[in-house]
């Protein structure tokens, strides 16, 4: 039997600073915990036997649980697995009460409750979980038939059960059955603590319907800012949720997905670990939660993201290293957990991430841009910040790096990273001049109109009649699908549209969007990988833009059919549909959101019959990557 379930049947839970992973069969088989990126308590999703899981699901006598469904109850981060079967219908919801705080908060608590809405059904529950990893053993203690505390290293779980779920030992875990009829309920909490605080009160029913309550209006509450009123509400809903829920509310960094470990290619080597903050990934998702509503988020990620550049303290000594840890720690050592088999027998299973010592000039275009967002840099603070930044650009841009995808095959001249440091200096010139704020304003469009040349110069490749990877290739790249968008060119450039044509022709299958060609890009690594679902949803903005909005309709369209059954996507799309990497990737859902605006404008353009004006509406000032004003500020945003 098959001990691993799709990456796509999971539904994701969490409180702003952890989050846990549910499948359709009723296992939680992934929560670290108290950070994204602490340790795991339950890891069977990378190896089944070692990992830890938590199950709590309807299991009737021929150890089948009959049909099963999983749902969000309506715009919240509230998930609910329903069983049906010829004998009734029970469900699980699992919610995690949110942490909404400033304050890194050791106990964290995941309330599964049971109930039976017809008919007469069994549960059955285990919980065994393995700490750090699957590396260290626990013990198990006993006060009652309803309390169970495992101790771990550094980090405690304890079980509270209410009436009626009394709780069994075996061994050094737990277990329990019990049958629930139409009407009644029965729940299990599970607290992790790394504080050693006591025991808080015994579980009861009408505590935990409190909590519920609480868990369901806080994201009512917090969905009640979205301002986005189009075709595709529900998605959008869903996907800003997803952000939300990936972001570490103490310091407003997000992480670029919930897991590690998960592969792009089913018992490939490209297995790595996301729990982490990428400037890029949390720039450009800030930006989408801010066109959405959610300025909350922007400014505390901005104020994350100006400690990070005054703090110094990098790796390489750079103003920025690629991606941190969510309270801004720069050590990021990878190893390998050997002794877990991976998803599938994927291997190796990686902790941590080499990558973040890369040099990757693009992050610098995509800081700038969060800076400048909501006029933070009208401050004497967020001016020096960002124009020190930029003052090191402007005689440290002209050089190889690794770009926006890690590759470990060798620093290029990639043109994407040439790209976002011309919307660098673009946005800090602008920036420089709505504020009349000391710069080196000459330096800085010396260096912009000498990015821009080169890019024209040797980032086009004329054979192709496109933009390519980097300098020295005919390959093309996906994330050049960004030109446009950051004001770089119009959408009706010729060129750009030849470059659009290159890419329908080489990287696009049946709406799929392939990051680049590995066989004709060596990237250091073996294997191959799925299509890309961020470059899918670029792909269908950049369609949209560009006019063809039959094309990008159609694509969107095709493209919500690989979300899963809640709404949810992983990093990839593999060759059977399946979906493949870490899950969810919040760079995903992020496009997925920017993808629908983009379309919501375009097809009111097209119902209106107004005529797009391309130079203006893609003027950097206006759009490129910034964003309006937020409440309170006045001004404009000088991007």
């Amino acid at each position: 039997m098959n001990q691993y379930p799709p990456i796509a049947e999971h539904g994701m839970v969490g409180d702003l600073q952890t989050a846990a992973l549910v499948s359709s069969r009723g296992t939680i088989d992934w929560w670290c915990t108290p950070r994204f990126d602490s340790p795991s308590l339950f890891a069977s999703l990378l190896d089944s036997d070692r990992g830890g899981h938590c199950r709590l699901a309807v299991e009737r006598p021929d150890g089948s649980g009959g049909t099963v469904r999983q749902l969000y109850l309506s715009d919240t981060a509230v998930l609910v697995t329903r069983f049906m079967t010829a004998d009734g219908v029970g469900e699980v919801a699992d919610f995690m009460p949110p942490i909404d705080s400033t304050e890194p908060q050791d106990t964290h608590r995941l309330v599964r409750v049971a109930r039976v809405v017809r008919g007469s059904l069994p549960f059955t529950f285990t919980c065994r979980p393995r700490f750090d990893y699957g590396r260290a053993p626990h013990t198990l203690t006993r006060d009652d038939d309803h309390t169970a505390l495992f101790h771990g290293p550094g980090t405690d779980l304890r079980l509270q059960s209410t009436p009626g779920f009394r709780l069994r030992t075996d061994g050094d875990d737990i277990t329990a059955r019990f049958t629930l009829s139409a009407g009644q309920a029965a729940a299990v909490v599970l607290t992790s603590d790394a504080s050693g605080a006591p025991a808080p009160p015994h579980a009861t029913l009408e505590g935990i319907a409190d909590d519920f309550e609480t868990c369901r209006a806080f994201w009512l509450s917090w969905l009640r800012s979205c301002t986005y009123r189009g075709r595709w509400q529900d998605i959008v809903n869903r996907s800003a949720i997803t952000l939300k829920l990936l972001t570490y509310a103490p310091t407003g960094a997000p992480v670029a997905a919930a897991t590690m470990g998960l592969p792009e290619q089913i018992g490939g080597e490209r297995n790595w670990d996301y729990r982490y903050t990428w400037v890029r990934d949390a720039a450009l998702s800030v930006r989408t939660l801010i066109d959405l509503g959610f300025h909350d988020e922007a400014r505390a990620f901005r104020q994350w993201l100006r400690e990070r550049i005054e703090a110094g303290g990098t790796v390489s000594g750079d103003p920025l290293q690629i991606m941190y840890r969510v309270d801004g720690d720069p050590h990021l050592t990878e190893e390998i957990l050997g002794h877990l088999e991976g998803y599938r027998g994927s291997r190796p299973v990686r902790a941590g991430n080499a990558a973040a010592d890369q040099l990757q000039l693009d992050i610098y275009g995509e800081a700038s841009d969060a800076l400048i967002v909501g006029n933070d840099v009208g401050a004497i603070r967020g001016w020096n910040t960002l124009s020190g930044v930029l003052d090191w650009l402007a005689d440290h841009w002209n050089q190889p790096d690794e770009g926006i995808w890690e590759t470990r095959g060798g620093r290029q001249d990639f043109t994407y990273s040439r790209l976002m440091t011309w919307v660098a200096f673009d946005r800090g010139i602008h920036a420089a001049n709505e504020f009349s704020r000391p710069a080196d304003v000459s330096h800085w469009s010396s260096a912009r109109d000498a990015v821009f040349r080169q890019i024209v110069e040797r980032g086009w490749h004329e054979k192709r009649h496109a933009f390519v990877q980097h300098y020295d290739t005919d390959v093309l790249d996906a994330s050049l699908l960004l030109m446009p968008k950051v004001g770089f060119l119009s959408p009706s450039d010729p060129d750009w549209l030849s470059t659009l044509d290159a890419m329908d022709e080489e990287l696009v299958s049946d709406s799929l969007v392939y990051r680049y060609d590995p066989a004709a890009s060596p990237d250091g690594l073996r294997g191959s990988e799925g299509t890309f679902n961020l470059c899918s949803f670029l792909y269908v903005e950049a369609l949209a833009r560009s006019g063809r909005l039959h094309q990008a309709r159609h694509a969107f369209d095709k493209m919500l059919t690989y979300a899963n059954h809640v709404g949810l996507f992983a990093e990839e799309i593999g060759p059977s549909g399946e979906q493949l990497g870490n899950f969810p990737q919040a760079f995903t859902h992020l496009s997925l959101v920017t993808a629908a605006m983009a379309l919501d404008e375009e097809l009111r353009r097209a119902e209106t019959g107004v005529q797009a004006d391309n130079h203006r509406h893609w003027h950097p000032a206006t759009h490129g990557l910034t964003a309006p004003v937020e409440s309170g500020q006045g001004g404009g945003t000088g991007g």
